[in-house]
């Protein structure tokens, strides 16, 4: 049985930014770091990769991991940091705020790139950001408390 998704998983070439953006700015906790060597035969199965060797961290947030990679090997190709959510692939990673308002205005004044200011769509208020890398991440405020998207009680 399939009871719902427990994580979403990031590459990124500088694992300590992202630490700073997603632990430290937008407040996940920290749940483990490890490392693993070339020749991991069982992680590069999992992986489809040859050779591979990186860091991963898990970080947590109400009903959500966030899983990091800063992989060594085999090089990675870069993204593009303006890469446009139209394209196919990973668009964004949402996140449900309760004052976005507030959210917004504290992530802007540390930097924070956003596409628009928030953004009223009858129900909801939201916009779009990226995180240090340029990967887009949403912020929601859900209006209707007995909205049946509501994920946090």
């Amino acid at each position: 049985m399939i009871r719902g998704v427990h994580h979403v998983a990031i590459s990124t070439p500088h694992l300590e930014p992202m630490l700073a953006f997603y632990r430290d700015l937008i407040g996940f906790e920290q749940l483990g770091l490890v490392e693993w060597p070339v020749g991991t035969a069982q992680i590069d199965a999992v992986m489809g990769l040859k050779d591979s060797s990186a860091r991963q961290v898990m970080l947590k947030l109400g009903n959500l991991c966030l899983e990091m990679f800063e992989f060594k090997t085999p090089e990675p190709v870069a993204m593009d940091p303006q890469r446009p959510v139209c394209n196919h692939g990973h668009t964004h990673l949402c996140l449900d705020v309760t004052d976005i308002q507030s959210v917004y205005e504290r992530l802007v004044a540390a930097g924070t790139r956003f596409h628009a200011p928030p953004q009223e769509f009858g129900n909801v208020r939201a916009t779009y950001g990226r995180d240090p890398d340029g990967n887009v991440f949403e912020i929601q405020e859900l209006l209707d408390r007995d909205d049946p998207a509501q994920v946090i009680s």
